[in-house]
C-alpha cells in the first residue's frame, strides 16, 4: 500500500484560512532557533485542512509533513494504538494479567498486573534505575525484555500522595513483549501489519529505523557541523561511547521571543492563569502581579506542566538509567535500536493520520481497527490525581493522556508529548487530530511551542 503522506490530495481538502494562519504561526515560533525548524500536521473529518512546515531538519534538506524525526515519547501514543488494535482483535485483553501471555513477567510479584494497570500507569513499573542495564544494553532488545520480565515493583516516594506513576522508559519493553509474544511476530512486524500499513504510513513510523531511512531522519542544529549522524567507525562500534551529548540549552528569553508571545491568540489567556496561580500561591513566590504583565516561557509552561511540583527523585528513576553513561537518542545505532518508549521515529504526517482514525472513533477510510467497544475502553480516563513523575495531573487513558489546554473545553482530548516538545492529539468530540515534530533543542519543560500550536489549532477550529 502507497504511503498516505504521498498520495492524499495536498491541496483537495487545505483549508486555506487555517493553512495560513498557522504557517505563519509557526513560522513566528521559530523564535531566535533558526535554521531549527519542524512540521505540524492538522487533520478533521478525516481530511488534512492543514500542514506546515519551517526551518531545516538536516543541512541543506528542508523540514517537510513527510520528514522523519525522533519524537521521544510521542511514540508511546503510536504503540498504544497498536496494543488497542490488538485487543479488537481478541489478541489482548484490557483486564488479563500480563504474565498469562508472556509467563516470565511473572516473577518478582508481577503475577496479577494487567495491561490495564500498566497502560494506565498504576502498576509501579516506572523506575528504570531498578533495572541493571548500561547504555549498551538499553539497546538489545532481547536483553532489556528479559530484563524487565525480571524486574521488581517500586514504589514513588511519597507513593500515597499520587495515583500514578508515569512509566517513561520500561513500558515500551514491556508493551512490545507481550506484543510479540501474542502475535508471533517482532514488534516491526506487528507495527506494519496491524497499524501502519492498514493506515498507509508503514514507510513513516517506526521503532528501529530501517537501515535505508535512518540516514533521512532530522538531526539537531549543533549536529549540522558533522557528516549526517556521526557516521565513523567508532561511532558505529560504540554509538553510545561516542560523547556525552550535551543537555538542551537553557537560555534567558529575548525581546523578540518575548514580543510573540504577546501576538499570539492564548496570550490572554495565559496571563489570566498565570494571575489566578499567582492568587492562590500555587505559582511562583518571587513572581508579583506587575512582572506577570508580560509572560516568558518558564510562567506559560508552568501553565500546564508545573516544575514546582516536580518530585526530582521519581523523575530521576523513571528517566534516568542506572548506567553512567548517557544514551545519545541521535545516534545513527540507537536510531535502529528498538527502545519504544523512547526513540520512536515518525512524520507529522504519519502521527495526524494515526490520531485522525483514532478522532474518528477507530475507524479509517472504510476500514475498522478499533471496535467501538475497544475505543470506549482506551479513550476513557483511568486516573484523575497527581502522576508522581510528571509535574500534572494527567488524566490517563489507556495509553495517552488529556490534552492540555487551559484555553479550551478538552475533556475528550487525548494523546502523547515527548521528552523534545513533540506532541500528537485527537479530539474526537471535534473529530481533530494534530501533530508537531521538531528538531529544536528543548525540552517538555522548557519550552511552549507545542501548547502555542495546540491553543491556537482549538481556538480556529472553534471559531471557524
Amino acid at each position: 500500500m502507497q504511503d498516505t503522506a504521498n498520495s492524499y490530495d495536498r491541496n483537495g481538502s487545505i483549508n486555506t484560512k487555517t493553512q495560513q494562519r498557522l504557517q505563519q504561526l509557526l513560522t513566528d515560533l521559530q523564535l531566535d532557533d533558526a535554521p531549527a525548524g519542524g512540521s505540524l500536521v492538522v487533520y478533521q473529518d478525516g481530511q488534512c485542512i492543514a500542514q506546515a512546515s519551517v526551518g531545516m531538519a538536516q543541512p541543506n534538506v528542508s523540514w517537510q509533513p513527510e520528514t522523519l524525526s525522533l519524537n521521544f515519547s510521542t511514540g508511546k501514543g503510536i504503540l498504544a494504538t497498536l496494543v488497542h488494535v490488538l485487543v479488537s482483535q481478541k489478541l489482548l485483553d484490557y483486564d488479563r494479567p500480563i504474565a498469562n501471555y508472556w509467563p516470565k513477567f511473572a516473577s518478582n510479584d508481577k503475577a496479577d498486573i494487567t495491561l490495564r494497570l500498566l497502560m494506565s500507569h498504576q502498576a509501579n513499573l516506572f523506575s528504570i534505575n531498578s533495572i541493571d542495564a548500561d547504555s549498551e544494553t538499553l539497546l538489545e532488545w532481547d536483553s532489556m525484555l528479559a530484563k524487565v520480565a525480571a524486574m521488581p515493583i517500586t514504589l514513588p516516594e511519597d507513593a500515597t500522595r499520587y495515583d500514578s506513576a508515569y512509566s517513561a522508559l520500561v513500558y515500551g519493553w514491556i508493551l512490545g513483549g507481550v506484543i510479540e509474544a501474542v502475535t508471533d511476530m517482532t514488534l516491526a512486524e506487528a507495527l506494519r501489519y496491524y497499524l501502519t500499513e492498514p493506515l498507509g504510513i508503514a514507510n513513516s513510523c517506526y521503532f528501529g529505523v530501517s537501515s535505508d531511512k535512518v540516514d533521512t531522519v532530522a538531526v539537531l542544529v549543533k549536529d549540522f557541523g558533522a557528516s549526517t549522524q556521526d557516521h565513523s567507525v567508532d561511532s558505529v562500534e560504540r554509538p553510545q561511547l561516542r560523547s556525552r551529548r550535551n543537555k538542551p540549552v537553557l537560555k534567558p528569553d529575548s525581546e523578540h521571543t518575548l514580543r510573540t508571545y504577546a501576538t499570539l491568540s492564548s496570550y490572554q489567556c495565559w496571563k489570566q492563569h498565570a494571575a489566578k496561580f499567582q492568587t492562590v500561591e500555587e505559582y511562583n513566590d518571587d513572581k508579583n502581579t506587575e512582572e506577570l504583565s508580560i509572560l516568558d516561557t518558564a510562567q506559560i509552561n508552568r501553565l500546564y506542566l508545573n516544575t514546582n511540583q516536580l518530585n526530582l527523585k521519581n523523575y530521576k528513576a523513571a528517566l534516568i538509567p542506572a548506567g553512567k553513561q548517557p544514551i545519545d537518542y541521535y545516534n545513527r545505532q540507537t536510531l535502529q535500536a528498538v527502545i519504544p518508549a523512547a526513540n520512536g521515529v515518525a512524520s507529522a504526517q504519519a502521527l495526524a493520520t494515526i490520531y485522525a482514525m483514532l478522532a474518528n472513533g477507530g475507524t479509517w477510510q472504510g476500514q475498522t481497527l478499533i471496535d467501538k467497544a475497544t475505543f470506549a475502553e482506551l479513550s476513557k480516563p483511568q486516573v484523575l490525581g497527581m502522576d508522581a513523575v510528571m509535574p500534572a495531573h494527567m488524566h490517563w487513558r489507556l495509553g495517552y493522556h488529556r490534552l492540555f489546554s487551559v484555553c479550551a473545553d478538552t475533556k475528550a482530548g487525548f494523546g502523547h508529548m515527548g521528552y523534545n516538545g513533540s506532541v500528537a492529539w485527537c479530539d474526537p468530540d471535534r473529530q481533530l487530530s494534530f501533530a508537531f515534530i521538531h528538531n529544536f533543542d528543548v525540552t517538555m519543560l522548557n519550552d511552549i511551542r507545542q501548547f502555542a500550536l495546540t491553543e491556537a489549532v482549538l481556538d480556529l477550529i472553534d471559531t471557524d
